[in-house]
């Protein structure tokens, strides 16, 4: 995981999950909305990285 994501890629998704459990821990309902958008998040740039790669031929 390192290789791929790099140091500040790894701090970044730490730093995302430790907002994302305070927020649940304060107010459960938006923690739980916040999850599903950066769920969606996650999979529109899936999609556009694997469309761009497709364009390239890879």
């Amino acid at each position: 995981m390192r290789k791929k994501l790099g140091l500040q890629g790894i701090a970044g998704v730490l730093l995302v999950v430790v907002s994302v459990a305070l927020l649940t821990y304060h107010d459960p309902l938006v923690g739980a909305a916040v999850m599903i958008l950066l769920a969606g998040l996650a999979l529109i740039a899936k999609g556009f990285i694997s469309s761009m790669m497709g364009m390239f031929g890879m």
